[in-house]
């Protein structure tokens, strides 16, 4: 059991931020990883914080590429705030703008590529994995403890989207996550395996689907899909126009996002169908905001999330589990008027709070 715990202690400090662009070591390749150092994200850089260029690595050999954000002038040990997603994003869109908004606020904030995406390493490019997405979480963690204008007691994490669901399970695995906010979240999870409101959670539709991803994997395993819809037809549900208008225009459009060109592998995320996150999230007792519009098509994610990880039971979720220990430091934030895609940047009407989130992280961090 000693030996245990000190294997399990020691692979927490296997990653660290480097400011030098590093290599990514496999036993049969060498990837340096080349960042764009040009500022090229869709929004300004602020005036109020400082900006580089950070990469560390992840448990697996993978070396990701992130945007370190501090305030300017600041001095001493700083809570800090990793950040990441949409799912299909990179840190050019909304994670960077998180970052920026709260290092303005006073916080050191990391906004990073997840593996096999932007200017992460990983081949093939754009495929996921729960396990490795929820590494990446841990490896941002490893990151931020190691800076020394970081205090490694007081360190939170922003999952927006499908990375909400992600944070979640973050902070289900790793206690010194402390504070964590789902932004807008997907179940990523639960919409792979049963479809959007569980219209398809029956065997019959997941062997389907399993026997399409079979067929896939022999017929052309490099095959893309999944970019958002462009020419926009006349009758898109309204969601994907939402979507079409943050990532097909230049509010939101990045070259390097898949879901503003060409999606993702079409077996890219084939192991989430499969697999179920959030099982632990009533066990989670460091603090939680979970974080959603009003008329967001993805709200139900959010709130069957929230009252899982409160009450152990919760509408979509077929396991039931013990009430939290800790609820009294849950929250469930509805923003009235909020759609979607609002909170990737505030949408025309600048609905994310970013008082409501300085306060949730200066009282938890």
């Amino acid at each position: 059991m000693k030996k245990l715990i000190l294997f399990a202690a020691a692979t927490l400090m296997l990653a660290a931020c480097n400011s030098r662009q590093e290599s990514n070591n496999t036993d049969n390749m060498k990837q340096e990883l080349v960042l764009t150092q040009e500022w090229d994200k869709v929004f300004p850089l602020s005036e109020k914080v400082n900006h580089r260029k950070v990469t560390f690595e992840t448990q697996y050999g993978l070396t990701l590429a992130a945007d370190l954000y501090t305030p300017k002038d600041a001095q001493g040990k700083l809570a800090a705030i990793a950040v990441s997603g949409p799912f299909g994003a990179v840190k050019e869109q909304s994670s960077g703008l998180y970052a920026m908004r709260m290092a303005e606020r006073g916080f050191v904030a990391l906004a990073f590529d997840p593996s096999y995406t932007g200017e992460s390493s990983g081949e093939p490019r754009r495929t996921a994995s729960p396990d490795i997405n929820t590494e990446d979480f841990m490896a941002a963690i490893d990151c931020l403890s190691k800076l020394e204008n970081v205090d490694p007691e007081r360190i939170g994490i922003i999952g927006i989207c499908g990375w909400g669901g992600i944070a979640l399970n973050a902070a289900a695995a790793d206690t010194r996550i402390k504070a964590t906010v789902a932004s807008t979240m997907y179940d990523m999870t639960r919409i792979s395996g049963n479809g959007y409101y569980d219209s398809e959670d029956r065997e019959e539709s997941r062997h389907a689907v399993r026997e399409a991803m079979a067929k896939q994997r022999l017929a052309d395993p490099t095959a893309m899909a999944g970019g958002v819809v462009d020419p926009l037809p006349e009758d898109a549900p309204q969601f994907v126009k939402d979507y079409h208008a943050y990532y097909k225009t230049p509010r939101g459009y990045h070259i390097r996002s898949g879901n503003s060109n060409d999606g993702w592998r079409t077996i890219g995320t084939q192991a989430y169908a499969n697999s179920r996150f959030l099982y632990y999230i009533n066990e989670i007792r460091s603090a939680v905001l979970v974080m959603h519009g009003s008329e967001a098509h993805s709200r139900y994610f959010g709130e069957a999330a929230y009252h899982y990880m409160v009450d152990g039971r919760a509408k979509g979720y077929n396991f039931v589990g013990k009430p939290n220990p800790n609820p009294d430091n849950k929250q469930l934030l509805i923003i009235p008027g909020a759609t979607h895609c609002d909170l990737y940047d505030g949408g025309d009407n600048n609905y994310i709070p970013w008082d409501t989130l300085v306060e949730f992280f200066r009282k938890n961090l």
